[in-house]
């Protein structure tokens, strides 16, 4: 998805709930000039941010960033069959070419599992914002390649290949990858977060 097609499916969804920008922007807690400027595709918004204003519309990211295609009976996924479920447009941080943003990829449809499993790819200097997210649930996952730093409430720790984490997604957290090579993570999360 695209910063415009972000721009015109929150637009879309914020009209067919009937709310007006003003409406919503109190409901999530944001300002009204910042669902301005993400609707008229002037700015990106953090995962935090983009998290509370589909909050506000009563919307998972899951939902927000879900197709229509059904994986109905299906069990194994073949790497192009991976759901690109962050775009570069959901991490403000981000930069603007393809080889540069942050990448989650999911096993299966939105909402097919109670279990949600990604491979996540973190170029050099990726980071998932200043402002730390927290959301139901528990994540765990292990490092493949590469480092990143993770923040998990107040504590910051810098995981290698091999390391895991495993935390309790209500506590505020954050990841970047302040070296100069790319992390991969697997990581799960339950219930899902996207």
């Amino acid at each position: 998805m695209t910063e415009n097609e972000v721009a015109e499916r929150l637009r879309g969804v914020r009209e067919e709930r009937g709310l007006s920008q003003r409406q919503l922007a109190a409901a999530a807690g944001i300002t009204g000039s910042m669902i301005s400027m993400i609707e008229q595709g002037r700015t990106s918004p953090s995962v935090a941010t983009l998290k509370k204003i589909l909050t506000g519309l009563g919307m998972s990211l899951g939902d927000f960033f879900a197709d229509d295609e059904t994986f109905k009976g299906q069990w194994h996924y073949k790497a192009n069959e991976l759901r690109e479920i962050n775009p570069e447009t959901t991490f403000g941080t981000q930069k603007p070419d393809a080889a540069s943003r942050i990448s989650f990829r999911q096993v299966g449809a939105a909402g097919q599992s109670t279990i949600q499993m990604l491979h996540e790819h973190y170029p050099p200097g990726a980071d998932t914002g200043p402002e730390r997210y927290a959301h139901e649930g528990e994540e765990t996952g292990i490092v493949i390649e590469g480092e990143i730093e993770i923040t998990v409430g107040g504590d910051t720790r810098t995981l290698t290949k091999g390391d895991a984490y495993l935390f309790d997604s209500r506590q505020p957290h954050r990841f970047r990858n302040v070296s100069g090579k790319p992390c991969t993570i697997v990581s799960a999360c339950t219930p899902p977060t996207f």
